[in-house]
């Protein structure tokens, strides 16, 4: 898949999306360049491997171009030895609301206790139906972009991180 990408990121106040999810994956990615809004990242979910080109944001941070390729497995293993430090481990949770569907991050190690949820939409003003468990919206805020959470990991954020929480 390529194209334009346009999402919204908000923050998770609850768990109701466990239960709620129709599926889930683990999910464990790399960084092989990020930089000035644009990213080359690699994706292991559930034993298939991803390489994704990311653009930079808008200036709303709503949209970006992105083109994701499928690779092997193998690829991906090695390509992630090619990555910068660290690595972002999540679980992904799918979760219909209308005509939509929710992706929620649980996040571990480094970035343990933070939860998003975003939704892909066809326009920027595309109206969609929030689930009970979305919080604050953070979209355009790149803290909370996984190539930023990567150098700068939830854990360490100390007073921002509270405000985050709210």
């Amino acid at each position: 898949m390529s194209g334009l990408e346009i999402e919204r990121k908000f923050l998770v106040c609850n768990d109701d999306y466990k239960r709620q999810a129709f599926s889930s994956s683990r999910i464990q990615q790399g960084y092989i360049c990020s930089g000035h809004g644009r990213t080359v990242r690699v994706r292991i979910r559930d034993n298939r491997g991803y390489l994704t080109i990311k653009g930079p944001s808008g200036e709303n941070g709503l949209s970006r171009y992105e083109f994701e390729k499928e690779i092997t497995l193998d690829e991906a293993e090695h390509l992630m030895e090619l990555c910068e430090p660290g690595c972002i481990d999540k679980t992904r949770y799918l979760i219909k609301s209308g005509d939509h569907t929710f992706e929620v991050d649980e996040f571990y190690g480094e970035n343990e206790g933070l939860v998003m949820a975003e939704v892909e939409l066809q326009s920027e003003d595309e109206p969609f139906v929030k689930p009970v468990f979305i919080g604050r919206e953070v979209t355009g805020d790149r803290r909370y972009y996984n190539s930023h959470l990567l150098k700068h990991p939830f854990s360490t954020w100390g007073k921002d991180k509270e405000s985050a929480d709210q």
